[in-house]
C-alpha cells in the first residue's frame, strides 16, 4: 500500500534509473589501450592497476642497494621448498656467473652474491617493463619460471646467510625479493601510469562511486518511506 505518492515514485524513478546506469557499466563499452572495450568494473581495475604499477618501480633504490655488495663471496647450501625450482634456479644462478648445482631441493651456490643480485635485478626490471622476452633470451627458459625459480630459492637464501650471520646480506636478498622480483612479476602485462597523469579520471571515479552508492541509498529510503515503513525515535518511557 502506498501511503505517499511522491515519495514512492521518487524513490522508483532512483531505482530504475540506478539499474540503468548499472546495465551501462555492465556493458564492455570503456575503451582500453589496448584498443578492446571492458565493461565499467574491468576498466576501474585496470586502471588502478596501473596506477599501482606506476608507484612501484623501486629498481633504483635496489640497484644502490645491490651495489654495496659487490665482490662478496658467499658459498651456501640452500634449501628451496619446490625441488623443481632449485634446478631451475641453478641454471640460472650459473647464467648469471655463479657456480650452482641442485640435488633435489638442495642447491648449492657459490660465488658473487653482489654480480647475482645485480643480474636479478635486471631480469626484474626487463619484466617491470614487460620485456619478458629479454629474460627467457638470458636463461632459455620462460621468463616467469626464471623469475619463480629465483624468488624461490632466495627465499631460502635468506635463511641460510642469517644462519651464518650475514645479516646486511640477508636483508639485501629481502630488499630484492619484495622491491624488484614481486613488482616485476605481478605487474606483467601492465602498462604503468602515474597518478598525475590520470587524477582527472582517477578523481571522476571515486567521486562517482561516493554518488552512485547514496543514489542507490535515497532511492531506498524514498521507496520504504513511499510505503510508510519509517524509523521514527522511541519515546523515553518517564517511571511513575
Amino acid at each position: 500500500m502506498i501511503n505517499n505518492k511522491s515519495s514512492f515514485m521518487k524513490g522508483l524513478l532512483l531505482l530504475v534509473s540506478f539499474a540503468a546506469v548499472f546495465v551501462v557499466i555492465m556493458t564492455p563499452v570503456f575503451p582500453t589501450d589496448s584498443g578492446k572495450k571492458e565493461n565499467g568494473l574491468h576498466y576501474a581495475d585496470d586502471l588502478f592497476n596501473k596506477l599501482s604499477k606506476g608507484s612501484s618501480y623501486f629498481i633504483p633504490e635496489v640497484q644502490k642497494k645491490v651495489d654495496g655488495l659487490a665482490g662478496k663471496q658467499i658459498d651456501l647450501a640452500v634449501t628451496v621448498k619446490k625441488a623443481d625450482k632449485a634446478a631451475d634456479a641453478a641454471k640460472v644462478f650459473t647464467a648469471a656467473g655463479m657456480t650452482a648445482t641442485a640435488e633435489g631441493e638442495i642447491l648449492k651456490v657459490k660465488g658473487d652474491l653482489g654480480a647475482l643480485l645485480s643480474a636479478t635485478v635486471k631480469d626484474a626490471d626487463s619484466m617491470y617493463h614487460n620485456d619478458a622476452a629479454a629474460v627467457s633470451a638470458r636463461y632459455g627458459m620462460e621468463a616467469a619460471d626464471a623469475m619463480e625459480a629465483s624468488w624461490e630459492a632466495y627465499a631460502g637464501m635468506i635463511k641460510a646467510l642469517q644462519k651464518a650471520k650475514l645479516i646486511p646480506e640477508s636483508q639485501a636478498v629481502d630488499m630484492v625479493m619484495k622491491k624488484a622480483i614481486e613488482p616485476g612479476y605481478n605487474f606483467y602485462g601492465i602498462n604503468a601510469a602515474k597518478v598525475t597523469d590520470k587524477m582527472g579520471i582517477m578523481t571522476g571515479l571515486l567521486v562517482f562511486y561516493v554518488i552512485y552508492t547514496m543514489w542507490y541509498g535515497f532511492a531506498i529510503f524514498e521507496l520504504f518511506e513511499g510505503i510508510g515503513l519509517t524509523m521514527k525515535k522511541s519515546k523515553v518511557k518517564q517511571e511513575a
